[in-house]
């Protein structure tokens, strides 16, 4: 049984553009990869052959997995979301209490982030340690590096 996974507009955009992808171009090419393969002769000595048919089978089992992910994917609308508590899709500044450093990141779902884009899961220790707080609140985040402790200082969406 798959989870249910949330995605913002533009997250569930690139997942259909990779299923797209691959369906449409990657597929072809690897059929006419064994077909190549299969037209050199004896199939039984063929490594060319196994090694198309070995990526058809691990491209059909990422076409899958995606089709699973956008069976059960759900289309989060910021705009209907509140704004007094952090939550995915909201943009959070945070204080580390530590060395006094603040930063700013977009909760998002496991599959959507980016360190490099400021954008973080809600899964990660960071993101699960202010999820539900509220501006002023303090959260005690067990990292792999130790205990840290932030100030949530502003929530926005």
């Amino acid at each position: 049984m798959s989870q249910i996974a949330y995605y913002t507009e533009e997250g569930l955009h690139k997942l259909k553009e990779e299923v797209h992808q691959l369906e449409s171009i990657e597929r072809p090419k690897i059929s006419q990869q064994i077909a190549d393969a299969r037209d050199k002769g004896d199939l039984s000595e063929n490594a060319e052959y196994d090694a198309a048919k070995e990526a058809q089978g691990l491209l059909e089992l990422r076409i899958s997995k995606l089709k699973d992910l956008l069976s059960n994917a759900r289309l989060l609308d910021a705009s209907q979301m509140d704004n007094s508590r952090a939550f995915i899709l909201s943009t959070v500044k945070i204080k580390n209490k530590t060395n006094g450093m603040t930063m700013s990141y977009t909760l998002v779902a496991e599959n959507e982030a980016d360190l490099t884009k400021g954008k973080i899961s809600v899964d990660s220790p960071i993101g699960k340690g202010i999820l539900g707080k509220s501006v002023g609140d303090l959260a005690e985040i067990q990292t792999p590096g130790g205990k840290l402790e932030f100030e949530l200082l502003e929530i926005s969406r």
